[in-house]
């Protein structure tokens, strides 16, 4: 009769085994305890609402949890009272709500809404800003009555302002005779607040989904804006797909001036926004470049969802708009002009593209 009872050699192997896979759950464990101290740290040091005490109750969690780890009688007593210490912090956190009634600064103030009427939609409080620098400009709202079986296409714009692996998206919808919806999903900042991508991490921002048009939103990008570079790509969408998708903006538009949500630089930005308010039957599968978003391009390349007929460098070289709009100005065909001749988008005619 043979014997399954392991050698002293194999009982040695499983030994080593055992204490290797237990040191990895420890170096995980503790690793993770290290980031939710760091979260924890600049969770009080940038969303505590009283300005005077962020730094003290920062510095203090750090020294407390240092004080943990030396003076504790025991690494699990330490691991539990840091693990503790983060769930306080998160708690208080989540308890922040966000406010649509701050000073705003002028041009992010106003929020559009739009009623919805079967196929007619009327989108209130527009933005059409007169710029004369970045900084230097006039607020202008108006009201547009649209007509959703009108709605033919969805263009996509990606602003680089500087690591290519980052961009921000905008997205406008075309209708018969010329009109064009743009919508740029932001933050919504108060007056004297900059943006931060580390504070867009943590309760800093409310979202805001700015209503345009492209007059306004494009061409702050291109002709007014140091350093952002412009690309437009036209969507391969039927009417149909753009009419829900245009509807997902507008009814987050109406949710937004009910109910106004935190941005956050990962999970509700200007990327990731879109496909959160999409319903989960029309989202696209999940793609990393869709947090690396500077990379969208090459995604929306490779699944069909743009011009395929250039190599991709060729496309986005041809795609890049800020001479186009510069020549544009303040025509009342800037639209038209930024299109003429791009991939993709058919030569403009009276019926299907123009100016708005």
């Amino acid at each position: 009769m043979s014997s399954t009872a392991p050698t002293e050699s194999q009982a040695k192997r499983f030994n080593w085994i055992g204490r290797g896979i237990r040191l990895l759950g420890l170096m995980a464990l503790n690793l993770a305890l290290l980031c939710a101290t760091l979260w924890a740290v600049a969770a009080l040091y940038f969303d505590v609402r009283t300005p005077s005490l962020r730094l003290p109750l920062a510095a203090m969690y750090v020294l407390a949890v240092v004080a943990v780890w030396i003076l504790g009688r025991g690494r699990w007593l330490a691991r539990g009272l840091t693990a503790g210490g983060f769930l306080v912090v998160l708690a208080g956190w989540l308890t922040l709500q966000p406010s649509n009634n701050r000073d705003w600064q002028p041009d992010l103030a106003v929020l559009a809404y739009a009623d919805i009427n079967g196929n007619e939609v009327t989108v209130h409080n527009i933005r059409n800003c007169d710029y004369r620098t970045e900084t230097d400009f006039d607020v202008r709202h108006y009201d547009k009555t649209f007509d959703l079986q009108k709605i033919r296409t969805v263009d996509l714009y990606m602003v680089y302002w500087g690591a290519p692996y980052m961009a921000h998206t905008m997205m406008s919808f075309g209708f018969e005779g010329g009109d064009y919806l743009c919508f740029s999903i932001e933050t919504r900042k108060t007056k004297g607040q900059d943006y931060s991508a580390i504070k867009g991490l943590f309760r800093q921002f409310t979202l805001i989904s700015v209503v345009a048009d492209e007059r306004d939103l494009v061409r702050l990008r291109t002709n007014y804006r140091k350093g952002e570079e412009v690309y437009l790509y036209r969507l391969r969408n039927t009417p149909e797909q753009a009419r829900r998708f245009l509807l997902d903006y507008l009814r987050r538009l109406n949710r937004l001036r009910k109910q106004p949500e935190w941005y956050n630089a990962v999970t509700d930005n200007c990327t990731t926004g879109i496909r959160v308010q999409r319903t989960a039957a029309d989202r696209a599968p999940w793609d990393w470049r869709m947090l690396a978003n500077g990379y969208g391009d090459e995604l929306l390349y490779e699944r069909g969802m743009i011009a395929t007929n250039f190599p991709l460098a060729e496309l986005k070289q041809r795609c890049h708009i800020n001479e186009r709009a510069r020549a544009a100005g303040q025509e009342a065909d800037f639209s038209a002009r930024i299109r003429q001749d791009l991939p993709g988008i058919e030569p403009a005619t009276s019926a299907t593209e123009g100016s708005k």
